[in-house]
Parts: C-alpha cells; structure tokens; sequence
C-alpha cells in the first residue's frame, strides 16, 4: 500500500488514522509533484492524498479513511452498522458543508502560510471571519456537551476529519475561549500518539 501526501489537513487525516490503525504502508511525499502527469494519472484533482493498494487507487480522504477502517477491520469506520454510517455521515457532511469554511480561513493564514512559505498572516482578513467561526462553533460545542467524541460515542473518522483543520488551533488564533468542548476535545484527541505527530518520518519521495 502506498499512501501519497503533502503537509495539509486532508493528508493528516489519512496519516493519522494509518498511524493509529498500525497500517503498513509505504508513504511517498509530493510536495513538488501534484501536477506532474504521472500522479494525475493516480488522481486527476492533482491533490493529497492518495492512496494505491494494489488495483485499487483511491482519492478523498474520507474515502479512502473508510477504506482503511473496512480493510483493518476497525469500527472507526462503521462498515456494518447502517445507522452509525449515517450519524458518522452526517458529521462529514457538517465539516464539508459548514466547519471547514468556518476554521479554514485560520487554518490558511496561520498555518499553511507558515508551511509553505508563503507570507505573514493577515490577521485583518480574518476579523469578519470570526462571527461565523463562532456561529458553528457554538454548534460543534454544544453538541460535545458531555460527550468524548464526536459520534457513535467512541473515537470514529468524524473525529479525525473535523479536528484536522482546527488541531492546531492555538497557533491559528482561532477563537474558542467561549467553547470549552470544543477545546476539550481538540485537547483529548491531541494526547493520541497517531494524532499529535502523523507525519512520517521516512517517506520515498515521488517521481
């Protein structure tokens, strides 16, 4: 199994789960190779990550987290549980449609701007991003309100795929003070070995 990647929150995901999972897998990094034909050939969105496992090529990290929990036999994934698969569903969905828009410009001027060289923060910018971070944080924490996880009241792929743009959140200025189950859950994921550290130490770099 080969898994391609960039230091990004989509990569983290799959990464993440590969570590916690104790997936063998070869990781091959591409920074400096998302629009060469060859990795087209393997996903023609030229994004991370990518995962080939044998016949099988697979894109999107949820995707291609679902794959990883059916092949390793993991309720992450809840492959045989119709109605745990729709409230897992249904909090992908919220990240796609809602969160990601919410922490994303945080996540961008903090962070990828720092991991790819590409500038300071603008904080200014992010000032009229901020009511709209917190109308969905105030959705996220609630919801969290007595609870570990975000569904199925276990660790799942819901998990992993809300907490990747917001893991870092502290550094990305984001503004949770009013939030404390949100942070409390940031804070349990970030004491998961797989999770605190997904990036591998040894990668093949593509051709």
């Amino acid at each position: 199994m080969k898994i391609y990647w960039i230091k990004a929150q989509a990569p983290r995901r799959v990464l993440a789960l590969v570590g916690h999972l104790g997936v063998n897998a070869e990781f091959i990094e591409i920074s400096r190779g998302l629009k060469t034909n060859d990795y087209a050939a393997l996903n023609p969105n030229m994004r991370a990550p990518t995962l080939v496992d044998g016949e099988v090529v697979l894109w999107e990290s949820s995707a291609i987290m679902a794959y990883l929990c059916i092949k390793q036999g993991s309720d992450m994934w809840p492959a045989d549980n119709p109605q745990e698969q729709v409230e897992v569903l249904r909090w992908l969905s919220w990240d796609n449609c809602h969160w990601l828009s919410a922490v994303g410009p945080f996540y961008f001027e903090h962070i990828v701007k720092k991991t790819f060289n590409i500038g300071p923060p603008d904080r200014a910018a992010l000032v009229e991003k901020v009511p709209n971070l917190k109308t969905y944080a105030k959705i996220l924490d609630d919801h969290l309100e007595g609870r570990s996880f975000v569904a199925c009241d276990r660790l799942t792929v819901a998990d992993f795929h809300l907490a990747s743009m917001a893991a870092d959140w502290r550094e990305a200025e984001m503004p949770f003070a009013d939030f404390p189950s949100v942070v409390r859950w940031l804070d349990t994921l970030a004491r998961l070995p797989a999770w605190a550290d997904p990036w591998p130490k040894t990668t093949a770099a593509a051709a």
